[in-house]
């Protein structure tokens, strides 16, 4: 009974993001625009076939998408007051990250369904493994938009100062993660930062249903991801709990 009344409040939640937030035009810019000018910038340098390039671009789609709700919803929510009754509310902080996370997740899930679509009808783009394909981009989804939803708690009414904060991680994470340069090419130095990047895994993962090659395995991969996914739901639940006492 308690775990029903969780997972129906965390479902509240995510139903509320999705009806408010998901056509803000913030939203549109950071989660769809942005990721897909700056991939079309270093893209159009390489000379490689426009269909080998899929694999990357759904791989940024779902970082800056996911990551991109709570970021904006959560802030507006706390200059409004709302946020506030979402705390008094007689669930568990757990249900609240879970619920926020969520809704990046669909969102993230939804918007990356575009590249993987213009990559099938524009240029034939052939999937070897498509089970595998949807594993990673959900799990590389979720793991995001909870790394969205943590980045949420800091304490502001500012949008533009959650997402400055954001940025300083997502950046960086496009350049050691594989998605642009193969992490053999990159120093030996970026390969051991590259490991502690949720993105490398997801790219990998994704590269892998493509192509059937990777740096890793895909099970490897999938357990990274649940680990990052279990990390970040933890610190987010503990900021949520420490800046709202």
């Amino acid at each position: 009974m308690r775990l029903h009344h969780e997972i129906s409040a965390a479902w509240a939640i995510s139903r509320k993001d999705m009806v408010t937030y998901y056509i803000k035009p913030n939203i549109i810019v950071s989660g769809i625009l942005f990721p897909l000018f700056m991939f079309l910038a270093f893209a159009i340098g390489k000379n490689a076939p426009p269909g080998t390039l899929i694999p990357g671009l759904i791989a940024i789609t779902l970082l800056f998408s996911a990551s991109s709700i709570e970021p904006v919803s959560i802030p507006i929510e706390r200059r409004v007051k709302t946020f506030d009754r979402l705390l008094s509310a007689p669930i568990s902080l757990h249900s609240l990250v879970f619920g926020e996370s969520v809704s990046g997740f669909l969102y993230s899930m939804g918007i990356a369904c575009l590249p993987l679509v213009f990559g099938i009808v524009l240029f034939s783009t052939p999937i070897e493994h498509a089970p595998v394909l949807i594993i990673a981009m959900a799990l590389t989804a979720f793991c995001f938009a909870t790394l969205g939803t943590l980045f949420a708690a800091y304490p502001t009414e500012n949008v533009g100062e959650v997402m400055s904060m954001l940025n300083t991680v997502r950046l960086p994470l496009i350049f050691i993660s594989g998605v642009f340069i193969p992490i053999s090419e990159i120093p030996q130095i970026g390969q051991i930062i590259a490991l502690f990047s949720p993105l490398t895994y997801g790219n990998d993962m994704i590269t892998y249903a493509y192509t059937g090659t990777s740096l890793f395995s895909p099970a490897w991969d999938i357990v990274a991801l649940l680990i990052f996914i279990l990390l970040f739901q933890f610190v987010a639940h503990r900021l949520y709990k420490k800046f709202n006492e």
